[in-house]
């Protein structure tokens, strides 16, 4: 019992480890297309505002959500494994 209780702590952080560095990338690359979008249109008014606005948006768009799958995926995936070699 303590080994999956090890897997599952180490599991968890490596996890993190991971989402954070996906989360990171992930904004930079949505602030580098904002930053783009705002060079090629030519707009006026203030830029940093409008990445900001459009960071705003992202922030609860579902490609922010859709990055949570780093958990779920891995401890889904496991469950099966663990399952089918039991139980199958």
């Amino acid at each position: 019992m303590f080994a999956l209780a090890r897997l599952l702590f180490m599991g968890f952080i490596v996890l993190s480890v991971i989402y954070i560095c996906l989360s990171l990338y992930s904004r930079s690359k949505r602030r580098a297309k904002l930053g783009v979008e705002w060079d090629e249109e030519g707009m006026e008014g203030d830029r940093d505002a409008f990445v900001q606005e459009g960071l705003d948006d992202y922030d609860g768009s579902l490609r922010r959500k859709l990055i949570l799958g780093v958990y779920v995926v891995p401890f889904v995936l496991m469950c099966v494994i663990i399952y089918l070699t039991n139980f199958a």
